[in-house]
């Protein structure tokens, strides 16, 4: 017994000597004022995270579906949308100093808030492995390398920016952003030189048959950032100010999440290529390599590793940060193990079931973020934790997913994304009001 004592703490020593020489993460603690980083900081790590190849390809995906100017409304709705629901709960994170596994327990109760945040922990696991594998098969496909190590080192790459924590997410925004900004652009306007901007203001969609409605492509822009949207509280807990954490999310939702998608839309009607492919050849990657410059290529290769490696290592950090507090542990442990969990997903190529993953989140998560935000706001801004489990938090997070799969199923025509969030807030206000009277004192 006394041995697995004296292991425990040489453990929890070199852990501690670990957070020393890398900073603290605080995963079951408030941020202190004197820890919280800088607006430039919290902002480099918001813009890092929606900025990226696979968000152009989202933005392709919609312009296929939709036509240019559809998709372009469906972009500017569905991010004004984001930046309201992220913008709101992180300044809660940042009034609160809590990450969101802490702010869920005062909503869904001390043991409840491990339904939603390990759910929202496992999914965002499961976008890091997506994104590697993604890595991995553009990276294979293009030069002819093996999938698996090249997945493999794509993995082992991201979990070493995680490791480092909150300042590792700083710096591989540092580098990510700006050079998506200029291979970016240049992609776009290299492709819209070839045509006219009214001829890709005027792009019917794939073969001029718009297949997408307004609704599901709002819930597209909306599912693919309303995990991490609703985990705000991990980043913006280190924001000095509610101001500060608002401009964070503002850079993320329009700002870097339009400038993303717009790269793949402009450039997918500007080439209007029959039966188009974004997570084949057709992309801002397969772009540039198609020119077959050698320092283009390399400079492809080198830009695909660092700006999917952003997008990963946020997820991972938000999946390592909720199952730390679930389980007891460090952030950093926590990124090791699941990041090895997440590798062998992606080199199994399991990660290919992208669409489902993304009709499922539009259900089930949205209506979490609303009841927080219904919670903290109107009906108890300065609650404390309390109680084990509250049932009107998980009474109204059922409604909102059941109203979700309902449209999903019945009127797809509708956005789920919006309507489970909608009524979800709505349920639980509804629910606190009808409580509230069978709880007074006498």
């Amino acid at each position: 017994m006394a041995g697995s004592t004296h292991h425990h703490s040489k453990l929890e020593d070199a852990e501690d000597q670990v957070d020393q020489l890398l900073g603290n993460e605080y995963e079951h603690e408030a941020v202190p004022a004197n820890a919280r980083r800088s607006l430039f900081s919290v902002t480099l790590v918001w813009a890092g995270f929606p900025m990226i190849i696979t968000g152009a390809m989202t933005g392709s995906i919609l312009v296929l579906g939709m036509g240019f100017t559809n998709a372009l409304i469906a972009m500017i709705i569905g991010n004004l949308i984001m930046l309201g629901y992220v913008g709101a709960l992180g300044i809660l994170g940042t009034k609160r100093g809590v990450n969101f596994a802490l702010l869920a327990s005062v909503v869904f109760g001390k043991k409840g808030y491990v339904l939603a945040s390990g759910l929202l922990s496992t999914l965002l696991l499961g976008w890091y492995a997506v994104q590697t594998g993604i890595t991995g098969a553009l990276v294979s496909g293009t030069y002819g390398l093996s999938y698996v190590w090249m997945t493999v080192i794509a993995g082992l790459l991201y979990i070493g920016i995680t490791f480092v924590g909150v300042r590792g997410l700083h710096y591989i925004g540092l580098v990510s952003i700006p050079l998506f900004v200029v291979l970016g652009l240049w992609v776009a306007f290299d492709a819209a030189s070839a045509t006219t901007w009214s001829a890709i203001m005027a792009y019917p969609g794939n073969n001029g048959a718009a297949s997408m409605s307004m609704g599901v492509g709002l819930t597209v822009v909306v599912a693919l950032f309303i995990d991490a949207g609703t985990v705000t509280a991990d980043f913006n807990r280190w924001a000095k100010t509610p101001g500060d954490s608002f401009l964070s999310a503002f850079s993320a939702f329009p700002f870097a999440n339009m400038v993303a998608m717009l790269v793949g839309g402009v450039m997918t009607a500007a080439l209007a290529v029959p039966n188009a492919n974004p997570f084949g050849a057709d992309n801002m990657f397969g772009y540039m390599n198609h020119m077959q410059l050698g320092w283009l290529s390399v400079l492809a290769f080198v830009f695909l590793y660092l700006n999917l490696g952003s997008v990963c290592s946020h997820c991972l950090y938000n999946s390592a940060t909720g199952w730390s507090r679930i389980v007891g542990t460090h952030m950093r442990v926590a990124a090791v193990i699941l990041g090895v969990i997440g590798i062998a997903v992606a080199a199994g190529n399991i990660w290919a079931f992208f669409i489902q993953w993304l009709s499922l989140l539009g259900v089930l998560v949205p209506p979490i973020g609303a009841i927080i935000l219904v919670d903290q706001y109107a009906v108890r801004p300065d609650a404390k934790l309390s109680a084990d489990w509250r049932p009107t938090a998980f009474g109204a997070w059922a409604i909102g997913s059941a109203v979700g799969l309902v449209v999903e199923k019945a009127a797809p025509q509708f956005s789920t994304a919006i309507c489970s969030m909608v009524i979800g807030g709505l349920a639980y206000w509804a629910l606190s009001a009808f409580a509230k009277p069978a709880v007074q004192p006498a």
